[in-house]
């Protein structure tokens, strides 16, 4: 449809919650149509993490300076380490008509609410708070501490829910992910996206 904008979908949740691992298999999909926009971050990869394909993987001096060239459309600290989104990226892909997927924090989703308030939002949940533990446990890569710390972030998260339009349990990966690309569906055909469109076709306000 002749100026229709991309749609920027926003995924996040609190630590630990399986963000990556959801993102990851609907970007498995061979009918995906959805652009993935790689996060900057100043933490170190993960076993099996690729940069430049999971994340752009920056020092903290590289970071600060991408924050003063105004070259983020988000970025938040978080248990440590930055983690940001580049904006051109983005901004070029939705005005080509493409829909843009950012994995993010909580903090940096906020932000990407005030810029883009179009945007669809989507909080990922766990079932329960004992399978969110057992979940940080399992990666096998954080201290007591660490686990221990990111487990009350995401205490605290999870009661910033009302900042996002939907609201996805994650306790089958495949489900979550047919629910999320059936959100999406469902906000393309949202009559005030609609509208939009063919009140500029027929040249009206």
């Amino acid at each position: 449809m002749r100026g229709k904008k991309g749609l920027l979908i926003v995924l996040s949740g609190p630590s630990g919650v399986g963000k990556g691992t959801v993102r990851k298999a609907i970007f498995s999909k061979d009918n995906t149509k959805y652009e993935y926009s790689i996060s900057v971050t100043t933490r170190n990869p993960r076993e099996g993490e690729t940069n430049g394909v999971d994340y752009f993987f920056k020092s903290r001096d590289e970071f600060e300076q991408m924050i003063e060239k105004g070259e983020l459309l988000e970025y938040a600290e978080y248990v440590g380490n930055y983690y940001g989104t580049p904006v051109d990226y983005v901004r070029q892909t939705l005005d080509e008509g493409r829909d843009v997927f950012l994995e993010i924090e909580v903090q940096g989703a906020r932000q990407v609410r005030e810029k883009f308030p179009d945007g669809l939002f989507i909080f990922l949940v766990p079932p329960s708070l004992h399978e969110l533990r057992s979940r940080l446990t399992g990666r096998g890569t954080d201290s007591e501490e660490i686990i221990q710390d990111r487990l009350n972030a995401a205490k605290e998260e999870l009661m910033l829910m009302n900042l996002y339009d939907y609201v996805v349990v994650n306790d089958r990966i495949e489900s979550a992910c047919d629910t999320i690309d059936s959100i999406v569906a469902a906000e393309h055909c949202r009559r005030e996206r609609v509208e939009k469109i063919y009140k500029e076709m027929l040249g009206v306000d």
